[in-house]
């Protein structure tokens, strides 16, 4: 099944809600319990999402940052972050977006990314590629570190401490930039960048993530190399680096150094 107008779908209603609250004197922020920020921009947007849903796809599920988990009648769900970014959101910093998926039977099959700010839709569907608009992405063909460029989330304890062999990594590519969050990722795919890495994430922002990577070519995988958006942390790199970046993101050398 064709998932992406349904998602292209949420994803319009979710940039019409973020644009008006982004900047607003109006916005309301207020603290989860993990004490990250949520706005009403992102509890509008998921409740406009779960009711489109129920319009367009009452059989879907749905896994939620917001409003947690809600049991389908079929084995597909969208998996949905209403805005990745809420720091950057709340600061003003146009660098967010709503990333949304739908996973069956384990499998993430169709993404969506929308950063309205940046003016910019990212979107894939298994098998058929990804794109950023009509353009079809390609992760790069650098296939060493010195010409690498590395992108990173954040280097305190604020938001997971950074693994342990970034410094080395750091050391051993040309040049670092720290977008952090979804967008990083996304560069990756674009050929932009070669590796990203965030060592704190939850499903609902790994899963488009994931799948315009890997149908841009490239690899998306937690720090221990394992495949799934429930695996807690992400490195997307364009799959010519990857066992080498993890290696060295693990344990701070080659290997076998």
């Amino acid at each position: 099944m064709d998932w992406l107008p349904l998602l292209h779908a949420i994803a319009d209603r979710a940039d019409a809600i973020a644009l008006q609250a982004f900047r607003s004197p109006r916005l309301r922020v207020s603290e989860k319990s993990d004490f990250s920020p949520v706005t009403d921009a992102d509890l509008a947007i998921e409740a406009a999402a779960r009711e489109l849903l129920r319009a367009e796809a009452p059989e879907l599920g749905v896994l939620g940052e917001e409003q947690g988990e809600a049991a389908g009648s079929g084995s597909a769900r969208l998996v949905i972050d209403p805005i990745d970014g809420t720091r950057n959101f709340v600061r003003g910093i146009p660098v967010f977006g709503t990333l949304l998926a739908i996973e069956d039977a384990g499998e993430i099959v169709a993404g969506v990314v929308s950063a309205p700010a940046l003016q910019a839709r990212w979107h894939a569907a298994r098998g058929a590629g990804a794109f950023a608009g009509k353009r079809r992405l390609q992760v790069s063909h650098v296939s060493e570190l010195p010409r690498a460029l590395l992108l990173h989330s954040n280097l305190g304890n604020g938001e997971g401490k950074p693994p342990a062999g970034l410094p080395a990594l750091i050391e051993r590519v040309e040049r670092t930039r720290g977008f952090g969050d979804f967008w990083q990722h996304l560069l990756v795919a674009e050929g932009a960048a070669e590796i990203a890495v965030d060592s704190l994430m939850h499903p609902w922002d790994i899963a488009p993530l994931q799948l315009i990577v890997e149908e841009a070519g490239g690899r998306a995988t937690a720090l221990t190399g394992k495949r799934s958006i429930y695996a807690r942390s992400l490195v997307s790199t364009n799959g010519l680096l990857h066992e080498e970046v993890l290696t060295i993101l693990v344990h701070g050398s080659r290997g076998g150094d």
